[in-house]
């Protein structure tokens, strides 16, 4: 740790004609008000401070003096000379709300990205059940990782030290295309992936260059909020597409928005729901896609995590049209501070999407781009995803026992075929954000469905994470949440004077 006379302390330069000690003690006292000194931060000692601004030690001596005659500094002998820790009320400047209003600030455009539906704070680990769309980093291979990350760190050259393509590096983006056309059956080649910081970070791209305001884009209702958000930044009219047991109702979809541009669907595991698009389904959006000259964005978030199966073949791999933008995450495959992505783009756009990255964001860092493809060809991927499968499938049949052994009547769970969550119905009239909340104080975490509802009603639920959790801690979590929601249930029954209200089926069908 640095020596706070080995700290430089910035100033502005005095002035003409401002007496050096007027300006030392006013430049002083003004970064302890704005908070730039923070209270009991150790200054530089007088003659390191004088040293750093030119000035004579004497002047710095003289400064530190009246600053702690009014209590703004205090000495400690054989320590040194410190920021108070309690500062005079009457000298402290306005403390700064937490969140200035925006009004008549931000665009339209910035008001709804200042309304962000993810967390702006670190989360806590280990993560508390049930924690959505986590997969369970204590599961990683983190020496195999590390080893990788020092062997790369000792061969990187000067060269790696520049720029880099702005659509990713290139033996990432080979690795990246051979693993999608072996395991996932996606026609493409490296040329065709575009390598991101985020899957969000290709949305709010597919937004910039797909989009005017005023188009219509189709959206799954309930859906994905992330997406829903970007594109209505973008000024795009969102059109709600109602779900069933099929998927996205294309009919419905074409009825109430026949021009759309853009579509933006989870066909492998749909977001929250959890139930796949039906082929029919599939093929009659792309045909649709074809004649309205639309885009399809194919969100394929953790697809691969399918269990008693092999993954779905992507709607991209139906995609004789070149219509579908392919879009994957390692956030959810490997580990989610990894922070690296990809986009499959349709041959005809991929000029357009790699000037656009090299405009508004450059290109992604190299180093976790370096540490990923050797973790790729070496064939650790593959490996991670097969055993954390074999894992996940195990948590996920767990999952669905204690929902029926411990909250019968409570929530009803549907059987998990994929991914890392699942989507429970709440089994009584309640509002599930009101019971999302109760958990939280609880100390369980889940999501409520109603934040995924644009305009469809429907049931009310939770959706709970299960891939980072062992047995023994989903079994205390189901336990605490049995006790919450009896308790809520019992509520609403002696205020309404009787019983909860009929079960909802656990089917995830009909109009949701």
């Amino acid at each position: 740790m640095r020596r706070a006379e080995e700290t430089e302390f910035a100033i502005a330069p005095a002035t003409a004609g401002t007496p050096l000690l007027r300006w030392l003690y006013g430049e002083i006292r003004d970064a302890i008000l704005s908070g730039r000194l923070s209270p009991g931060t150790r200054l530089p000692a007088s003659r390191e401070f004088a040293r750093q601004h030119h000035v004579s030690r004497g002047v710095v001596l003289n400064a530190f003096a009246q600053l702690a005659a009014e209590g703004y500094l205090v000495g400690k002998v054989g320590k040194g000379t410190f920021v108070a820790e309690a500062l005079p009320v009457s000298s402290r400047s306005a403390p700064m709300r937490k969140k200035e209003a925006s009004a008549g600030i931000l665009s339209r455009c910035g008001e709804l990205l200042a309304q962000s539906p993810f967390p702006l704070r670190e989360l806590p680990f280990p993560p508390r059940p049930f924690r959505p769309n986590q997969p369970d980093v204590a599961a990683f291979p983190l020496r195999i990782w590390n080893r990788i990350a020092a062997r790369r760190a000792g061969l990187l050259q000067r060269a790696q030290l520049l720029s880099c393509d702005p659509a990713g590096y290139p033996p990432l983006r080979r690795a990246i295309a051979d693993h999608l056309r072996r395991s996932m059956g996606v026609s493409c080649r490296s040329e065709h992936v575009v390598i991101l910081s985020s899957a969000q970070q290709g949305f709010d791209l597919c937004a910039r260059l797909l989009l005017d305001p005023g188009d219509e884009v189709w959206i799954e209702d309930p859906g994905y909020m992330g997406a829903r958000r970007i594109f209505a930044a973008a000024g795009a009219d969102i059109v709600g597409v109602p779900v069933d047991s099929e998927g996205l109702d294309v009919a419905n979809a074409v009825r109430a928005a026949p021009h759309a541009r853009l579509v933006y669907v989870t066909p492998a595991h749909h977001t929250p729901l959890g139930m796949p698009m039906a082929l029919h389904r599939r093929l009659e959006l792309l045909r649709w896609a074809r004649a309205a000259k639309a885009i399809v964005i194919e969100d394929d978030y953790d697809g691969e995590f399918r269990y008693g199966s092999l993954p779905l073949a992507p709607l991209k791999s139906l995609d004789d049209d070149d219509r579908v933008i392919y879009a994957g995450t390692f956030s959810k495959l490997l580990f989610p501070s990894l922070r690296l992505a990809y986009l499959i783009v349709p041959d005809r756009l991929v000029e357009a999407f790699t000037t656009a990255l090299s405009l508004c964001s450059r290109h992604a860092s190299l180093l976790p781009q370096l540490l990923l493809h050797e973790f790729i060809a070496d064939g650790h991927l593959a490996r991670h995803i097969r055993e954390m499968r074999s894992l996940y499938a195990e948590r996920a049949a767990m999952m669905e026992h204690l929902a029926r052994s411990r909250l019968s009547g409570l929530l009803a769970m549907p059987q998990i075929a994929t991914g890392l969550d699942a989507a429970a119905l709440l089994q009584f009239r309640v509002d599930d954000r009101r019971i999302a909340a109760a958990l939280a104080q609880g100390g369980i975490e889940t999501r409520p469905i109603s934040d995924y509802r644009q305009s469809v009603a429907g049931p009310s639920g939770l959706v709970m994470g299960f891939a980072a959790f062992d047995s023994a801690a989903m079994e205390e979590g189901v336990i605490q949440i049995a006790k919450i929601l009896e308790g809520v249930a019992s509520k609403i029954q002696c205020d309404d004077g009787g019983p909860p209200g009929p079960e909802i089926s656990a089917e995830v069908g009909g109009n949701l």
